[in-house]
């Protein structure tokens, strides 16, 4: 996320013959630099302690399942910042609800950045292969963080997509007389690039 919204609201009212549901909730939310961050900030009593409990769990429902649905959603933080109770119709499940449609709705209104996993690659080929081997990362969307050369052996380490990764073994044997070895490890999350 890029850029939240502030004062959303969000009124759960469902009706349906017995017991009703009712939950209102005001949340802001922004961009985080930890997973997911939930605080509270309701005077007065106005929401119970166990009321802002369903409103985060409904927060993390929304984020595991994303706006769009399947693509869960990181880097969060969502501050409740008013709400109100009905003295019948208010219930955890009513809140738990209201927190994740809430929620739903902030985050299809915020900018949003999508973020894939990408590895850190070490490939060490001959230096004669280097300036192919540089241009098949590029093609793949990698970038360059490092390169040294040693008697006749050229080391590149870069940050690549691990989407593209797949079938990079037989392509680096291709353009090196199977030569050329490399060196995967997990280097978390960027932004996706096109």
């Amino acid at each position: 996320m890029t850029k939240g919204v502030t004062g959303l609201l969000h009124r759960h009212v469902k009706q349906d013959g017995g017991a009703g549901q009712f939950a209102h909730v005001v949340i802001d939310v922004e961009p985080a630099d930890d997973e997911f961050v939930f605080e509270s900030k309701v005077t007065g009593g106005r929401v119970p302690q166990e009321y802002v409990r369903a409103v985060e769990a409904g927060c993390r429902d929304a984020l595991a399942e994303g706006p769009l649905g399947g693509h869960p959603v990181t880097g969060v933080r969502v501050t409740l910042t008013d709400g109100a109770t009905h003295p019948k119709d208010s219930s955890e499940m009513a809140f738990r609800t209201a927190g994740r449609f809430a929620l739903r709705e902030a985050l299809r209104a915020s900018v949003m950045t999508l973020l894939e996993p990408v590895a850190e690659v070490t490939v060490t080929v001959p230096a004669e292969s280097v300036g192919s081997v540089l241009g098949d990362l590029a093609a793949r969307r990698g970038r360059v963080t490092d390169q040294t050369t040693r008697s006749g052996t050229a080391v590149v380490s870069a940050t690549v997509p691990l989407a593209e990764l797949f079938g990079y073994a037989s392509r680096l044997r291709g353009r090196t007389q199977g030569r050329g070895t490399f060196t995967t490890r997990p280097s978390g999350y960027e932004a996706l690039r096109g």
